[in-house]
């Protein structure tokens, strides 16, 4: 197994970890790396591989590659198509071999599941504070973990729940559903007209179109569906670029509110609209001055309208394609009776 592969190794506090060094695109290993990898025996390994895929817990053709390998034989190099197996079945084979190395992994898994499973993430700390650098051609993920980060700080719930908590230390601040709905309301505005030149009204109105593919939405909590409730959310209509840049301002902004919070600074209600403002101008962003030209009962009118006009579409395509498999069925019963 080369180097740069995949490897055990135990920390100095005892903790097994199970570290992909490189991965190229995929990895593939052979049995010989496998029973290296898990300090086994390759027959270990052939006999996990075989009771893996007789139970069907993993595909063979999607796990099992063959690649040509020059190998030295009896003073001759010969060339011959050996079977490399994919990280899936590397995975697989880690619960199933009993080895010191085995339980090693079979101990991280554990750990890192588990976190998983209680707070949603799992994060390995220390491969991303110390990113590959020089020759090593292991990946960095970094920008792809704050992008997601950002991506979901920029939710509405979760964005809803902060501006709340921040809102509430204002020092003329009075419990009100009403007024924090109110001020989160022209917050999105603002930051929606700052990426896209429109306020989440107006988004909904212009973009919500039944003749467009998704009805012209980016996003949708069910992919490849359409619902109801998609239609009516501003932030389902922004173009790829248009997130990316609302996720930065939105997360600036929540630092910054934070930052104001944190240090105790004296802000009254009527302030934050100011600040954030003053932060889009700050940015060089263009401010929303109003409401906007569409209200939010004409947007949402709009495009509950454009998707009734979608369903029906829909509708008509199924069963379009109902009628013909019916006649493809039908066709192919006559030619068997036949």
């Amino acid at each position: 197994m080369q180097e740069n592969d995949l490897i055990l190794y135990t920390t100095s506090d005892g903790q097994a970890q199970f570290v992909l060094r490189e991965l190229g695109g995929q990895l593939w290993l052979t049995q010989a790396e496998i029973a290296e990898l898990y300090q086994t025996t390759v027959s270990n390994i052939n006999k996990h591989i075989k009771a893996i895929l007789a139970e069907a817990e993993l595909d063979e053709r999607a796990t099992i590659e063959y690649y040509s390998i020059v190998q030295n034989e009896g003073g001759r190099e010969v060339s011959r198509q050996i079977a490399h197996y994919s990280l899936p079945m590397i995975i697989a084979v880690g619960y199933r071999v009993r080895s010191t190395r085995g339980t090693q992994f079979r101990q991280w898994a554990t750990r890192t599941l588990g976190e998983y499973l209680q707070k949603g993430f799992a994060i390995d700390d220390e491969r991303l504070k110390n990113p590959p650098v020089g020759t090593v051609a292991a990946p960095d993920y970094f920008d792809e973990l704050l992008e997601r980060i950002r991506d979901i700080r920029a939710s509405e719930r979760r964005m809803y729940l902060r501006v709340q908590e921040i809102f509430a230390l204002a020092a003329d601040y009075q419990s009100s559903i009403k007024e924090t709905n109110l001020f989160f309301s022209q917050m999105q505005n603002k930051l929606h007209f700052a990426v896209s030149g429109k306020t989440a009204a107006e988004l909904i109105y212009e973009r919500a179109d039944a003749d467009l593919p998704q009805m012209g939405l980016t996003h949708t909590a069910t992919p490849q569906r359409v619902y109801q409730k998609d239609v009516k959310v501003a932030k389902n209509y922004l173009n790829e670029q248009e997130i990316k840049e609302l996720n930065r301002i939105v997360t600036m902004w929540l630092d910054f509110a934070e930052d104001q919070a944190a240090r105790k600074k004296q802000v009254f209600l009527r302030d934050w609209t100011e600040k954030l403002d003053q932060f889009l101008q700050f940015n060089d962003r263009e401010v929303l001055q109003g409401a906007g030209k569409i209200s939010k009962k004409q947007a949402e009118a709009k495009a509950l309208a454009e998707y009734e006009r979608f369903q029906t579409a829909v509708r008509e395509i199924r069963e379009q394609q109902g009628a013909h498999d019916i006649a493809e069925l039908l066709g192919y019963e006559k030619s068997v009776s036949k």
